[in-house]
Order: C-alpha cells, then structure tokens, then sequence
C-alpha cells in the first residue's frame, strides 16, 4: 500500500495549499494552488519535483498559482469536466466516478457540486486523505455560490459515507469561526464540545486545526447532521426532510 507524503502550506489569510509525493514514483501534485511562489518554494526545499495541479474548482484562490506553476515545471494541470472554461491551463478532465493515478496511487474523483456548479473532491483510499477544496470544512461546509440546498446536501451525505479515519485536508482554516455558530444550534452536542476544547487548545499552540477526522465531523459537523432528528429539533424544524433543515443551517450561518 503506498501512502502519500502531504505537506500542507498556509497562504493568504487562511488559505491551505497541500503538496503530496507518490514515494514509490516521486510523483509530486500541488492541490488547489492560490499563489505559486510559496508552492514553489517548499517544493525546493523539499527536493521535490512537481509533477501535476489537482483542482477542485474554478475560484481565484485555489487556481491563482496554475499556470506559473505550469510554467516553471511543465506539470499536468487536472480538474473538473463539468468547468472545462474556467480551470486554467487545465490538460485533464476528470469526473464523477474516475480513477486518476498519481503515480502508484489511485485518487477517486466525486462530482460535489454546491459551492460551485463543478466542484470535484479527490480520495486516496490508501492514505485515507480527501482533498474536498470548499465542500467540507471542519465544523462547516462551503457557501452556496452556485449550487442548491438540494446537491450540496446530496454532496455532503457522499463524501461522509467514507471510513471514518478519513482525514479531511479542506482548504481553510474556518475551524474556531465555525465552531462559534455551530454552538448556537447544537450547544448540547458532546461530541461539539469535545471538538471546540480541541481546537481553542491547537489554536492557542499556533497550530492548525486541520486536518480533521470525516468519523468526528460526522458526529459534530451540523452541515454533516441535517438528517439528524434531535438537531432538527433543536433548530425548531421537527419533522422536515432533511435539504430543508441544511438549507436552514446554511442560511443562519450566512448571516451569523
């Protein structure tokens, strides 16, 4: 089983650019790059040799640095077939359902529309590791920019239907913002509250709260439990279907 190396480099005010190395190829992908020299030069000091772009989406702050990188180590650019117009210098299209090989190690693309109309997340079975971009956040979930209530919901219940160990490498430090609404729906959540005492104490260290477990976001992620009977209450929903009670959730975080 290979298991990749994943470096993570914070950019902007609370951007995260992931590089990850195939160590039996070399292979070497940057995912969702916002800017190129910080990429660039953790790729130097690292000895390693980039190779491809693996984006989830369209926005500026995840393909800002493409096509410097493309032109400083001719790597293959891939991202979603459903945006084909607005990934630059994108060489691959993938989708739902696909199998891309970074070197010896499969990524599994989902189709995760909601944030974006083309939004895709990548898992590594082997690692355990989903690149999501904007989909998941810890304690969160992207805003609906060009999506509905309706896919985001559907591509939230795909994406937690993964093992539990799953580390979810999102792309924002959302965490302790996050957490402050969550406690307003759900104040009586253990699993919540073990989840904000965590972070307080990794954020006081000036450390980075993700990545996170899918297992954990499962049990307190409220845009994860929108299904769930005793948060629909608790929100004073008892009884609605469950895109009624995420698009809820989402629309008081909008305004939180």
């Amino acid at each position: 089983m290979t298991k990749l190396d994943i470096r993570q480099i914070p950019v902007l005010s609370d951007n995260f650019i992931y590089l990850a190395r195939e160590p039996d190829t070399g292979c070497v992908a940057v995912i969702d790059p916002a800017l190129a020299e910080p990429v660039l030069a953790e790729a130097k000091r690292l000895d390693w040799r980039i190779t491809h772009i693996l984006n989830t989406h369209h926005h500026p702050d995840h393909v800002g640095g493409n096509l410097e990188i493309k032109k400083a180590t001719n790597c293959t650019i891939v991202g979603p077939a459903h945006d084909p117009d607005r990934i630059p210098g994108m060489d691959i299209q993938v989708k739902d359902g696909d199998m891309y090989d970074l070197g010896a190690t499969q990524m599994q693309v989902f189709f995760v529309p909601g944030h974006t109309r083309g939004h895709i997340a990548y898992w590594s079975k082997d690692t355990a590791a989903l690149f999501c971009g904007d989909t998941i956040f810890s304690i969160g979930c992207g805003r609906l920019f060009e999506g509905t209530p309706q896919q985001m919901w559907t591509s939230l219940q795909r994406l937690r239907e993964l093992p539990p160990e799953t580390r979810i490498y999102c792309a924002h430090e959302y965490t302790e913002a996050n957490i402050r609404f969550s406690l307003t729906i759900d104040p009586n959540n253990m699993a919540l509250l073990r989840r904000a005492a965590e972070v307080k104490e990794l954020r006081a260290k000036g450390k980075y709260s993700v990545p996170s477990l899918l297992g954990e976001e499962c049990a307190a992620n409220p845009f994860l439990r929108a299904d769930n009977p005793e948060l629909a209450e608790a929100i004073g929903m008892e009884g609605k279907n469950a895109v009624d009670v995420f698009a809820e959730i989402r629309r008081r975080k909008d305004i939180f």
